[in-house]
């Protein structure tokens, strides 16, 4: 079982995305902190999954669904990140993000960061998507996500 830390905007929407992926046994929302200066904690969610899980598959999904090219002015709450929990998967993530940056001759500003600690959301928006499909950003937000997470399975 291997475990991968995503921020990528506001997680309940992460959340849904990685919720969405065959292969990832439990998705964690909540906020994760990490070393300085990324000490401050931040929207993101913990994923668990197998080995049969493609880790390029998660990153590119990671990186197709949320502004991972664009700064804005809430980038400190809602972070651009992979968290690593130790060395052998950092190489391996800064490996596949050197090759997708490649393939898609983009410049990503996700930054790959240490893992520190974790602190889950409240139990109430825990499963936001799954416990609300009907909600206005849900139906906004979220459900333009997960038509990415379709398209691209289908491609992979």
């Amino acid at each position: 079982m291997y475990e991968l830390g995503l921020g990528g905007g506001c997680h309940w929407c992460t959340e849904a995305v990685f919720q969405a992926v065959d292969g990832v046994d439990k998705v964690e929302q909540g906020y994760i902190s990490s070393v300085a200066p990324f000490a401050d904690r931040s929207e993101a969610i913990v994923i668990h999954f197998s080995d049969q899980v493609n880790l390029e598959k998660l990153i590119d999904l990671h990186l197709q669904t949320h502004a991972a090219t664009k700064e804005h002015s809430r980038r400190k709450e809602y972070r651009s990140a992979i968290y690593y929990f130790n060395e052998e998967m950092k190489s391996k993530i800064e490996a596949v993000m050197t090759s997708l940056s490649q393939k898609r001759n983009e410049t990503y500003i996700t930054q790959i960061i240490p893992f520190v600690s974790f602190e889950p959301s409240w139990e109430n928006v825990q499963n936001y998507y799954k416990t609300r499909p009907d909600a206005p950003f849900c139906k906004r937000y979220i459900e333009p996500k997960l038509e990415v997470v379709k398209w691209l399975s289908a491609l992979l």
